[in-house]
């Protein structure tokens, strides 16, 4: 594993933190939706976060669910529809806030990768891009090698994974993806994501019989071991364990760090989870509130305040 920290954006140390908006700023504005990321980058985030699924005609499109329940008005698999179909779907108003005229109309919130690519570069300023590759996925290994055309089409450099103002690194749960991406990309901008989970977990989803709880908490231990392996034999230079992680294994976190990976905790959205990271020296801090968090760490004087380009607030918000 080599240095990681030297190829991050700008923040990405335990003195400063970088924050990336999970989602986009996705407690203010639906999830993935053009709203949810530019009022990110108006919030000053380091970087955004981003799900990958592929439509029926092969578009990877921004989402995090493999079906469209949840966060549109539409229903059914993400697999089963074209691009055309999913543009036509309102993916904003199930957040239950209307979206300001300079966030585009509400026919404009859906967003492909190649979208979200035009609204990074439009910008301006150095940001990152982290993209979770989604599995189990239908499209299998097609997913990945459908997100990498893209974005070498684009003009990505596999050794930095700049992309023009763009700094890319690429995500996933599986073992199976971060192995098959770190053979065509620098291994240093991959981040083997790790959670833990148990049947008593899954006991608050009420979808899952018993049975069915089963079977998907054996699927869910194999994968984490999988990333376990990936992680302890350093072939990746990123680790993205979720917060609650964090706080059950902080020796390990730090055990980690030691070792020169870049820590990328998900999902920092309360003062003492980002406090607890940061004094376990966490480098990188997602979150569904990336501008109250970013003035949180002004206030703590974690970031300078000219990097947001205004004043630090006079207290501290919560998160």
């Amino acid at each position: 594993m080599s240095d990681a920290l030297s190829k991050s954006p700008p923040g990405s140390s335990a003195q400063t933190p970088a924050v990336y908006a999970h989602r986009g700023a996705s407690a203010r504005w639906a999830e993935h939706t053009r709203a949810a990321y530019l009022q990110a980058l108006e919030d000053g985030a380091d970087g955004v976060e981003c799900d990958i699924h592929l439509t029926r005609d092969g578009h990877p499109v921004l989402w995090h669910d493999d079906t469209l329940d949840r966060t549109s008005d539409g229903t059914g698999d993400v697999a089963n529809l074209t691009l055309a179909a999913m543009r036509r779907l309102d993916v904003s108003s199930w957040k239950g806030a209307a979206i300001p005229t300079r966030f585009g109309a509400r026919s404009q919130q859906l967003l492909t990768l190649d979208d979200l690519l035009d609204l990074l570069l439009a910008h301006g300023r150095p940001v990152g891009l982290a993209i979770e590759l989604k599995h189990p996925s239908p499209a299998g290994r097609r997913l990945e090698e459908t997100v990498l055309t893209v974005l070498m089409r684009r003009g990505l450099d596999p050794e930095t994974c700049r992309l023009g103002t763009i700094s890319v690194s690429f995500m996933s749960f599986s073992a199976e993806a971060v192995n098959y991406l770190i053979a065509t990309v620098d291994s240093d901008h991959v981040c083997q994501l790790i959670d833990e989970v148990s049947i008593h977990d899954l006991r608050t989803k009420e979808l899952l019989g018993p049975v069915m709880r089963t079977i998907v908490t054996r699927y869910l231990r194999r994968i984490f071991s999988e990333a376990n392996v990936v992680i302890n034999n350093q072939r990746v230079g990123m680790v993205g364990p979720g917060v609650a992680y964090v706080r059950r294994h902080p020796r390990r976190i730090e055990r980690w760090i030691a070792a020169g990976a870049l820590l990328r905790v998900w999902t920092v959205d309360d003062v003492e989870d980002a406090r607890f990271c940061l004094d376990r020296g966490v480098q990188q801090l997602t979150s569904n509130r990336p501008g109250e968090l970013r003035a949180w760490l002004q206030t703590e004087r974690v970031l300078p305040t000219e990097r947001a380009g205004r004043p630090a607030p006079a207290t501290t918000p919560g998160v």
